[in-house]
């Protein structure tokens, strides 16, 4: 029986965890009910510790305390209070709350530390379950469970480097496609008084330890796919013998909930092989909803079956008893392809709706069939022909019959909501259903959102109770906002924040309402605390929706807590697995981070999906120039063409010449663009004449730099006094007006960035100033400056100004010549010698990168 003295978690807290705290020091007596909480534990082991002596043991737990403490997972938790650290004389234990990938995260950035001690020597256990706190005769808080016992178990089973899980959280783990790979099926094994458990090696890369442990080699192996209950064993126990018969009650109790645990449905794999095949389950009240066929002889009504074809699995989505796959995972299918098991296999899904939609005038004719993926059977299918007018009708007898056919249970609201019928104006339903396919395209640009605007202002003025269009409106100006694919100015912001309020009023209840307003408040106004609630609020009434994890997952990242946001992400990524912007956007935070190696293979996911994507050729080529390899950079750029239109793509491939010294070529590209310049580029024309002046400069042609500098600063100022909190143009003034000498201009503008995007409101964005400041100063002769800042941005994830928006590296610093000035520095010297950090703390802007 498990029973350990409670280290209280040092660092700062909030006042109501250090009260939490207190109150546990202080109080004698055990609760009677010893009540059980569900912690998921890590038990770390130094491996070899019995033969340490003193002074080294002491030295060793010391350097093991600042290993563990410096991991991300383990700052996050305890930032929260939602951790508790626990001593085990040769290692420790750590108790996390939150979730379960906690504890497995941090033992990888525990292994990844590790590699720069190879002194240190350690094992890991990785268990799931219930535990008591209870309170000893010094009134210690510690805790006793069947959660910290069977941890001990797993990790007795380990040798030096092994990261070794229960069966249990493997099989929980296996439920997320990005563990999968990692997850490597050691058996059944009998541990200590002959009892079974079965175990699972965790590895991946260089972190880990492949190797089966020659302690289950010289076990008999049985090869079972279940595990026994395991009973309660012995625990050095610490004189608390009688809080230990009190906690007996509770902790047989826990045992029978979490041991006698139902039998999977797969057989145990073989040692050595991956978890995913046997551990994963297809829940069979799954479904995915492929493309509609446009059937209609005007093939300009494609945006009418894309919409049906929304309308239909938006109204599944909300059917909480059923999990449905987002639109934007199966937009990349055929309408009728033929691998459909294969599909549902890469969707996680049991069933696939098909359908076609014929539209003409006022009539429509939808068909859908419901396929059983196993064996490719029809379980149902029908046609439904209509007016116009009750199209409505069909959406909602579909979203039914399946619900019927999948024998899902609706609630009475459940019913209502599938039922409804969101304006009865056709016209209207016709405009949203326009701007609805504008908003649903892959590529987030300028000029599809304002496409999406164009047709949802007129759905709302056609009937101005169309509370489903007001939604999508506020959503599309807010998203526009942040993201700059709209002109951020202060009236789209108000625009937004009353098309979300109108919605809200129309119909309390909408799930698409309260994202709205939650996003309102995250994108316009950087209320975090307001976004998240409403979105919390949202997810009761979208349980299916992937787009309220990844809105959190953008909260979380602007705030800095990027463990937080990779979980929201990995939670969306399941509903939502072949989403290509929403796996853009969790490589995008692997780049801020400048774990440039998982941002690649997240790249890779999205390149298997949508091959020869523009924008994600040109995000891996700004990844290969942030690591030095500009002959790899120039591979992937060289049969890339992007327009006008892209602007980012466009600055991509000029920083690649000004890196290489070579910047003539791009200079007839840029002043062709920037002849017919596009007015719905809005500041941007500006910004890339920036871009053509420095272009100029490094290429020896100082005059036309100056004249192209002069010009980028009459475009650009005019835009400031509409968009006056557009940090990436405020920026875009300051190194204009550096070019242009105009030293105390420029830092004014830096000043007025900072003010208005604080890292401290915004850890994505926030030091996007501090760059600009970095080299502002290296241009001006204030070295001393720029130093400072280059120190501290080599040290904090965010996303970068320029081109893609990939974060300084020592790389780039040995490369860009706007550093030129400081080559000479020692300080600037040893800067650019560094090697770049494997993982920096991380920030979020400028397209749909900028979310």
């Amino acid at each position: 029986m498990a029973l350990v003295l409670l280290l209280s978690a040092a660092g700062e807290r909030t006042n109501r965890v250090r009260k939490s705290v207190n109150s546990q020091d202080t109080s004698a007596e055990t609760k009677p009910d010893l009540p059980l909480e569900i912690a998921h534990v890590l038990l770390i082991d130094v491996v070899g510790y019995s033969k340490l002596l003193a002074d080294e043991e002491i030295e060793f737990l010391e350097e093991l305390n600042q290993i563990v403490r410096s991991t991300a997972c383990f700052r996050s938790a305890e930032a929260s209070g939602k951790l508790n650290r626990v001593p085990m004389g040769d290692g420790m234990a750590l108790l996390f709350f939150r979730n379960l990938e906690e504890p497995v995260r941090c033992a990888l950035e525990i292994s990844r530390a590790l590699q720069e001690h190879p002194h240190i020597q350690m094992r890991m256990g990785v268990h799931s379950g219930p535990v008591n706190r209870i309170t000893d005769v010094n009134d210690k808080t510690n805790f006793a469970g069947s959660g910290i016992n069977v941890a001990q178990r797993v990790l007795d089973c380990g040798e030096a480097g092994h990261i070794l899980l229960s069966g249990h959280v493997a099989e929980d783990l296996a439920q997320y496609r990005h563990w999968q790979p990692f997850l490597h099926d050691l058996g059944e094994c009998e541990v200590k008084h002959g009892l079974r458990l079965h175990l699972f090696n965790l590895y991946k890369d260089d972190l880990g330890n492949p190797q089966v442990p020659e302690k289950l080699k010289r076990k008999r192996w049985k090869q079972v796919s279940t595990v026994r209950p395991i009973s309660a064993s012995r625990w050095p126990q610490f004189g608390l013998t009688t809080a230990l018969i009190v906690s007996i009650g509770a902790l047989a109790i826990s045992f029978f909930i979490f041991f006698h645990r139902a039998p999977p449905r797969t057989r145990a794999p073989a040692p050595g092989t991956t978890a995913a095949n046997a551990l994963t389950a297809i829940p069979e009240k799954s479904l995915a909803v492929l493309p509609f066929e446009n059937r209609s002889e005007e093939k300009a009504n494609a945006y009418f079956a894309e919409g049906i074809q929304e309308e239909i699995l938006m109204r599944l989505s909300k059917i909480a008893d059923l999990k449905v796959i987002s639109r934007t995972s199966t937009q990349h299918y055929k309408s009728a392809p033929e691998n459909l098991p294969e599909i549902a296999r890469q969707l996680g899904v049991a069933h696939i709706l098909q359908g076609s939609v014929q539209k003409s005038g006022d009539a429509v004719r939808v068909n859908v069939q419901l396929i059983k993926a196993a064996n490719d059977s029809h379980l149902w299918a029908d046609t439904f022909d209509r007016k116009l007018t009750d199209i409505f009708t069909v959406e909602s007898d579909v979203a039914k019959a399946i619900a019927d056919q999948l024998q899902a249970h609706l609630s009475g609201q459940e019913e209502q909501v599938i039922a409804a019928k969101p304006t009865d104006n056709t016209e209207a339903y016709d405009a949203y259903l326009r701007g609805l396919a504008y908003r649903l395209k892959t590529l987030n640009t300028p000029a599809n959102s304002l496409g999406a605007q164009k047709y949802l202002r007129e759905a709302v003025r056609l009937d101005p109770k169309f509370a489903l269009s007001w939604a999508l409106l506020s959503y599309v100006e807010a998203d526009g906002y942040l993201t700059l694919t709209l002109q951020p100015t202060v009236a789209l912001c108000e625009e937004a924040r009353q098309a979300a309020e109108t919605a809200l009023t129309l119909q309390p209840n909408l799930g698409e309402a309260v994202v709205a307003k939650g996003y309102y408040h995250y994108a316009c106004l950087k209320d975090y605390d307001t976004a998240v609630r409403y979105f919390e609020q949202a997810h009761q009434l979208l349980p299916n929706s992937s787009q309220i994890p990844e809105s959190l997952a953008y909260v979380a990242r602007r705030r800095g807590q990027w463990d937080r946001s990779e979980a929201y992400f990995n939670e969306a990524e399941r509903l939502d697995p072949r989403n290509v912007n929403l796996l853009t956007q969790h490589a995008l935070s692997y780049v801020d981070l400048r774990r440039f190696p998982e941002a690649l293979r997240k790249l890779d996911q999205v390149l298997n999906i949508t091959p020869d994507d523009l924008d994600i050729l040109m995000e891996k080529a700004a990844i290969a120039q942030a690591e030095g390899d500009l002959p790899r950079a120039a591979a992937l750029l060289a049969p890339l063409h992007p327009n006008a239109d892209n602007p980012q793509a466009l600055e991509t491939q000029v920083y690649q010449a000004i890196l290489e010294r070579r910047p003539a070529q791009m200079i007839p590209r840029l002043k062709e663009i920037l002849a017919k310049p596009d007015p719905a580029l809005g500041y941007t024309n500006g910004e890339l004449r920036f871009w053509l002046g420095w272009a100029q400069e490094v290429a020896g042609d100082r005059a036309a730099a100056q004249e192209s500098w002069r010009q980028a600063r009459s475009e650009l100022e005019p835009f400031l006094k509409e968009q006056p909190e557009n940090y990436s143009l405020i920026g875009d003034l300051a190194l204009t007006n550096m070019g242009l000498g105009d030293k105390a201009a420029a830092f004014k503008l830096i000043e007025r960035a900072m003010v208005v995007v604080p890292i401290e409101k915004d850890a994505k964005d926030g030091p996007q100033p501090i760059e600009i400041l970095a080299r502002v100063a290296a241009r001006m002769g204030e070295p001393d400056r720029a130093i400072a800042a280059l120190q501290k941005l080599l040290s904090t994830p965010y996303e970068s100004a320029l081109a893609e928006n990939v974060p300084l590296t020592p790389a780039v610093l040995r490369l860009d010549p706007m550093f030129d000035p400081l080559r000479n520095d020692p300080r600037f010297q040893k800067l650019v010698a560094s090697p770049v950090p494997k993982e920096t703390a991380p920030t979020d802007a400028r397209r749909e990168e900028k979310k």
